[in-house]
């Protein structure tokens, strides 16, 4: 092989590298989103499927306004008629003379109904306005479904043209999805499980999502103290963006303390989804605070706040997940629900929080609300557990999904010289501690 070719060579393996990276997620290596299509009766001119849409991933929901999928139809198919969702268009159906199709658009997008419609518009696991939850939070709705009836197409299983081109927006964009393909048809049991049924035909799409193909910029930012250090490390500068099209950058911002910030209507939200952030020095719609609060002689215990800036957003069934050593000796979370993310077997250094149903699983719009907390207690390893070097904060920080701007290491709180790494705090330094997340907490 010559110089030439191994250079080519090199090249595709790179591309073909970066092409599977950008939808991969290390901490939900098989997170993705499965739209299947079961085809359960035929019709004169085509067929009847249920459509199924499954995420499987562990920490990334579907948030309103909700999921919108399209496709491209291989030959001339309409949907004659849908349940438990709606085209957006019907296009031009104007060579029907009698009954009108529900659209003949070639490229049509679909998206959910909003709860409470007529039960004669209903299916099961349809109609939540396109919010679908993170499968490691709450599987039950982690499932979306609509069934649509297809004219115009194959009638056999050799006929049938499957669709092509697949998108999905969730609610924005991120997501990719790959071509449709042939599976073995799906099993279905009666409820008594006494017999069994098959679709006559079913094939699936898989969805993957990249926060580069979201975003340029990040969502959220990450900021730090400690008990033993006076040092408060905020989020970077312009953490998200400032200026630059970005997450803060393509947004207006208020001051907190300006009238605009206290008047009606400020968290009303705009069609186009822009934000209105409170002015600060990061421009992030989130920032998650970790403050080491703590030091027992066999415990210690982290204080993690979670922050909104957006005064047009709230977060329903938000999803926070860290990274850190010692997240595999947890031994209580403090009202938030807490779940161990175990992708690789052995490795117990990932888990995700979330509120608890009813209390604080709403994180509220900016202002006096807008955030929410808690404290974390894990059990020492005398093997690895220090306050040195930045030990006790974590590797690695996501909010809904999407990983968080993290301080620069070296700028992370010290532990002084000339203190004890295992003392117990005096009271004086637990009151400094609660002034200083109080103070940081008032302030952006």
């Amino acid at each position: 092989m010559g110089l030439r070719d191994s250079a080519a060579l090199l090249a595709l393996v790179l591309a073909v590298t970066c092409s599977v990276a950008v939808g991969y997620d290390p901490l939900d290596p098989n997170g993705n989103i499965t739209i299947k299509w079961d085809v359960i009766s035929w019709t004169p001119d085509g067929y009847v499927a249920m459509v199924t849409m499954s995420n499987y991933q562990m920490y990334r929901h579907i948030m309103a306004p909700g999921w919108t999928v399209g496709w491209s139809w291989a030959k001339k198919e309409v949907i004659w008629s849908i349940v438990g969702a709606q085209a957006t268009e019907q296009g031009d159906c104007s060579k029907f003379k009698g009954g009108i199709p529900h659209s003949c658009k070639k490229t049509p997008s679909i998206v959910d109904l909003l709860p409470g419609v007529p039960y004669n518009q209903q299916i099961a696991n349809c109609c939540k306005a396109g919010v679908v939850s993170a499968y490691g939070q709450d599987v039950a709705g982690s499932v979306s479904a609509f069934q649509v009836s297809v004219g115009l197409a194959g009638t056999t299983n050799k006929t049938v043209k499957l669709p092509k081109n697949f998108t999905l927006m969730g609610p924005g964009p991120g997501y990719t999805c790959g071509p449709a393909k042939v599976v073995p048809s799906t099993v279905y049991f009666t409820p008594d499980h006494r017999r069994k049924t098959q679709a006559l035909m079913t094939w699936t799409v898989t969805c993957t999502y990249s926060q580069q193909l979201a975003s340029r910029y990040p969502s959220c930012c990450v900021s730090f103290s400690s008990f033993y250090n006076d040092t408060i490390v905020p989020c970077a500068r312009c953490a998200c963006g400032c200026g630059h099209g970005g997450h803060g950058g393509g947004a207006s911002c208020i001051a907190g303390d300006s009238k605009r910030a206290m008047s009606a209507g400020v968290n009303t939200p705009r069609k186009d989804g822009a934000p209105l952030l409170q002015c600060t020095q990061h421009m992030c719609p989130i920032r998650v605070h970790w403050h080491v609060k703590l030091n027992y002689k066999d415990y210690w215990r982290a204080k993690i706040a979670i922050t909104n800036f957006n005064y047009r957003m709230n977060y329903t069934q938000w999803t926070l997940v860290a990274q850190h050593p010692n997240l595999d000796n947890v031994t209580e979370v403090f009202s938030f629900q807490y779940k161990p993310l175990v992708p690789y077997g052995a490795i117990n250094d990932t888990g995700m929080f979330y509120g608890l149903k009813f209390y604080n699983d709403l994180l509220m719009e900016a202002g006096p609300f807008g955030n929410v907390q808690s404290e974390v207690l894990m059990r020492k390893d005398a093997r690895t557990f220090t306050f040195s070097q930045g030990w006790a904060f974590p590797r690695k920080i996501y909010f809904n999904g999407d990983e968080c701007k993290m301080p620069p290491p070296d700028s992370y709180p010290y532990l002084p010289n000339a203190a004890p790494a295992v003392a117990a705090p005096s009271r004086q330094a637990m009151a400094a501690a609660s002034a200083i997340l109080l103070a940081l907490l008032m302030v952006a």
